[in-house]
């Protein structure tokens, strides 16, 4: 497979991996959505710990979608649905798309041009789901580039989850040599509670 976009681990994906792997008593009998599935680690975990997954990746790669479909049948998840959900729009998958408890996203926030795009689909799906958050992890590229704007703009707020408190803080996670020596974040994204409240 090429090393690009969505047929690459990415340095993030193990991280939240670990994170899910954290959480996994939580991730039993849930509904979870991976946006960007890309290879699909983060979402095949999830599935392997008993929720109720769905992948997606954008409408436009079919290639990416495909290896979402591989990546299931290399680890005997043949039920998994696999989706196309392009950011910033609103396609039929997306519309018709059942409850979500918990929505997946791994280095999602890698071209800047994308942001407002990403956010616009996890707000739209946290409106359609006021409880459900959107659990991501990403590469540190520039400090320049942020966010926080969007989210305020788009009824959201951020919690910052450190990489110790799920033992996620080391170069090799999972006997693999990823994260390596990358700067990666992880975020809680929910609705903002002042919205949430109205």
């Amino acid at each position: 497979m090429q090393p690009s976009y969505g047929l690459y681990v990415w340095p993030s994906a193990p991280v939240l991996a670990q994170y899910i792997w954290h959480k996994r008593d939580q991730i039993k009998g849930r509904k979870i959505l991976e946006l960007g599935s890309g290879t699909s680690l983060p979402g095949i975990l999830a599935a392997k710990c008993g929720g109720n997954v769905t992948l997606s990746d954008s409408e436009d790669l079919p290639h990416c979608l495909e290896n979402c479909r591989k990546s299931c049948q290399a680890n005997g998840l043949l039920d998994i649905p696999v989706i196309g959900i392009t950011w910033g729009r609103f396609n039929e998958a997306l519309l018709d798309l059942p409850p979500v408890d918990i929505i997946l996203g791994s280095d999602c926030f890698y071209d800047s041009k994308d942001f407002e795009d990403i956010i616009v689909t996890v707000s739209y799906l946290i409106k359609q789901n006021k409880d459900a958050e959107f659990w991501c992890t990403h590469q540190e590229r520039s400090s320049n580039r942020t966010v926080d704007v969007l989210l305020l703009k788009w009824g959201l707020e951020c919690e910052i989850v450190s990489l110790d408190s799920f033992d996620a803080d080391s170069p090799t996670l999972c006997g693999s040599n990823l994260p390596g020596n990358h700067t990666i974040h992880m975020y809680i994204i929910r609705a903002d509670r002042r919205y949430k409240e109205k």
